[in-house]
């Protein structure tokens, strides 16, 4: 009995224990805590959705604007789309106090929606307190100047936005202005697209200080612009000294040779710039050899666009020559799409691509031909007097052997007969171009006197033509001597005063003795010496268009750390005093061409490395007595005479 009992009790103490299959095992607790946080992330979206939302409505109710159903479904992605849907400032206004507080959408695009300047004040207001925007498109929306210095505000205190596209806005030279300042100072926008705009020769110089100051951008879109002539040609110097650019559009423009020629020379010292974009350039034969002398040296680049400009089938055979001769180019990608080749191109094409296998050339088709020149006309005259000067003869000599009776006269047959069994290299045209001019009137006789006119003549005509090549290549000289002083100049704008200078021939130092190198990047140097500048220095308003905000929703601001700052950035409301001018500033290392000439911006008689001369310092005045001077003091003083006469007496 007592054992029955112990059984029946271990068989209850077994029944209520639990078993291995009715534990929760790890993974199915962790199950339900994922699936536990997983159902809190939906509350909480549903959540800012609806809020946002609420909010969003009765803000146009605020304004009196029609609601875009389109932003309402597109609250749950970080994409919000509203291109096209006319929006105007109000409802830009609207959808600005809908997303102070919003930390969910990263990339807002609202092109072609006609928010004018009134808009991109409402949007520049947003964007001083909604710090997760990154990508803005306002492409198209008629901002003109007014909208241009609005965004170019926020441009250094936003510390998000890496993407803006403010493409066919009407901005013009002086907007420029705006950006170049606002991006000296920010070092976070990694793209920028100004396309479609009517920027010139003063809006290539702004720009041109863009990228000699800014050290972020990657990627900048300048096509379909006005830039040509000197505004290109000081864009390029900033293309020089610029450390950052990767890919780099400029189609569309107009460069033209000058600016090719400059382009050449910004690429002997870049090596950052990856893709180069230069369609429709107004760029010939001539101004592709001036690029390539850039190419030779260059070892970064890989995408050269050259479609649409005048080229021909000469042009391609200089390019694929320079690819070929240089071993250390990177250059994998060519487009020459509207031009014709021949079948000499096609074997230069495959012997260089034996050596380059990762080249691709874009051509427009096999069918080009090289246009040849008509022989040039050698004036018979002159090949007769290049004879005699061979054989140290005269032109008496030569007219005397054949005028046997010694008149001076000879006919026309004996003189043809005469000329042609001789061994001067005349053909037969030519020959009757020579009795054509000897003898006009048609009377059959050749006489010595015509012969020496026809001679004189002949040397008048040879020198007009030296006159006219010298004059032309002296031209072409002093132009391209002009375009790089421009250049040169533009370079020494850009360039802080008392830099070492690297060239190929090696670097110069300073005249006023020995600088040590510093690696400080050129846009730090800016931000050291030019932050205290008015010049370079963007000037905040202190008129805002505050947002009303509606609801208990507080906007979200960051801590003013010195961590959520940006390193580059400088404190643009310090008010401290400016620096001694006697403080040494590191300053960026820039290479240059030692063998271009000084720009007119130059303040020394030295190169580059020279520094700049003290403001408060002057030469002392030193005062020369000329002879004038000293014959004016000499009459004053006889005209005078002596005070006492008895004394002029003795």
């Amino acid at each position: 009995m007592a054992s029955n009992e112990f059984s029946e009790q271990t068989r209850m103490f077994e029944s209520l224990c639990l078993k291995d299959d009715d534990c929760f095992s790890i993974n199915q607790l962790e199950g339900v805590e994922n699936e536990f946080g997983t159902n809190l992330k939906t509350v909480e979206k549903a959540e800012r959705i609806k809020r946002t939302s609420e909010l969003y409505l009765k803000a146009c109710k605020l304004v009196g604007v029609v609601p875009v159903s389109c932003f309402i479904k597109n609250l749950d992605s970080t994409t919000l789309t509203l291109n096209h849907y006319g929006l105007g400032p109000l409802g830009c206004k609207a959808l600005a106090i809908a997303l102070v507080s919003d930390m969910h959408i990263s990339k807002l695009e609202l092109a072609d929606n006609h928010i004018e300047a009134e808009g991109a004040k409402y949007l520049v207001e947003m964007l001083r307190s909604n710090f997760t925007v990154q990508h803005l498109d306002l492409s198209n929306n008629h901002l003109k100047s007014a909208g241009a210095e609005c965004v170019a505000k926020v441009l250094p205190v936003n510390i998000s936005l890496k993407y803006l596209k403010v493409s066919g806005n009407g901005f013009i030279d002086d907007d420029a202005k705006y950006f170049a300042d606002a991006l000296s100072t920010n070092s976070r926008i990694k793209e920028i697209d100004l396309s479609h705009n009517e920027f010139c020769g003063k809006g290539g110089e702004h720009l041109g200080l863009l990228l000699a100051n800014n050290e972020s951008v990657e990627l900048l879109d300048l096509g379909w612009n006005h830039i040509r002539m000197k505004g290109a040609v000081a864009f390029c110097a900033g293309l020089k000294v610029n450390m950052m650019l990767k890919h780099l559009d400029l189609s569309w423009n107009g460069f033209g040779n000058e600016g090719a020629l400059a382009i050449g020379e910004a690429l002997k010292f870049n090596n950052t710039l990856v893709h180069l974009n230069l369609n429709n350039n107004r760029i010939t034969n001539e101004g592709l050899g001036m690029l390539c002398r850039g190419l030779e040296f260059n070892d970064t680049l890989r995408v050269l666009l050259l479609a649409y400009n005048s080229l021909t089938v000469e042009g391609a055979l200089v390019l694929i020559n320079v690819v070929k001769n240089t071993t250390k180019t990177a250059l994998e990608e060519i487009n020459i799409s509207n031009v014709l080749v021949n079948e000499n191109f096609m074997h230069l094409l495959e012997e260089t691509c034996r050596e380059h296998p990762d080249l691709d050339v874009h051509y427009g088709g096999i069918g080009g031909f090289i246009a040849k020149k008509p022989p040039k006309r050698v004036d018979p005259m002159k090949v007769i007097q290049d004879y005699l000067d061979q054989r140290k003869l005269r032109l008496w000599d030569f007219f005397r052997n054949i005028d046997k009776d010694g008149t001076m006269r000879v006919q026309v047959a004996e003189f043809r007969k005469a000329v042609q069994q001789s061994t001067i290299p005349l053909d037969r045209h030519q020959i009757e171009e020579l009795i054509y001019r000897l003898d006009r009137d048609q009377t059959g006789m050749v006489d010595y006197r015509g012969l020496a006119d026809t001679r004189k003549q002949m040397m008048r005509d040879h020198r007009r033509q030296l006159r006219k090549v010298e004059s032309r290549q002296k031209k072409e000289k002093q132009k391209s001597d002009r375009i790089l002083k421009t250049f040169q100049s533009a370079v020494e704008a850009v360039t802080p005063h008392g830099s070492i200078v690297i060239s190929p021939g090696g670097a110069k130092e300073d005249s006023s003795g020995p600088q040590h190198f510093s690696a400080t990047p050129l846009s730090s140097w800016h931000h050291i010496v030019m932050s205290h500048s008015s010049r370079y220095s963007v000037s905040m308003s202190n008129e805002h268009v505050h947002l009303p905000m509606l609801g208990r929703t507080t906007p979200y601001r960051p801590t003013s750390s010195p961590a959520m700052r940006s390193y580059s950035q400088p404190n643009l409301l310090d008010a401290s005093p400016r620096s001694s001018q006697g403080k040494s500033v590191s300053a960026h290392c820039v290479r240059s061409n030692p063998d271009m000439g000084r720009g007119k911006f130059s303040l020394t008689a030295n190169q580059l490395t020279r520094s700049r001369p003290a403001l408060h310092d002057k030469p002392p005045e030193v005062k020369v007595k000329t002879k004038k001077m000293k014959k004016k003091k000499a009459v004053q003083h006889l005209g005078k005479g002596p005070e006492n006469p008895k004394q002029a007496v003795k």
